[in-house]
């Protein structure tokens, strides 16, 4: 799955970029309870999760 790591590769890039926003804008302690909260949403337990599935669908789906 070569197109899903491409996609986790610039989700990352985006993540990464959010997350440097945050912690420029917010306190300590707030900054720390978003990143828990932003990662747990779009990270492997959340968004990166769902990519996976709605990818491996597709390809069963197109494979058929």
């Amino acid at each position: 799955m070569v197109i899903l790591h491409a996609i986790i590769d610039a989700l990352n890039a985006r993540k990464n970029r959010a997350l440097r926003f945050a912690e420029a804008a917010l306190p300590s302690s707030q900054y720390q309870a978003f990143r828990k909260l932003f990662l747990g949403e779009f990270g492997r337990d959340g968004l990166e999760r769902d990519l996976v599935r709605i990818i491996a669908e597709h390809e069963k789906d197109r494979n058929r």
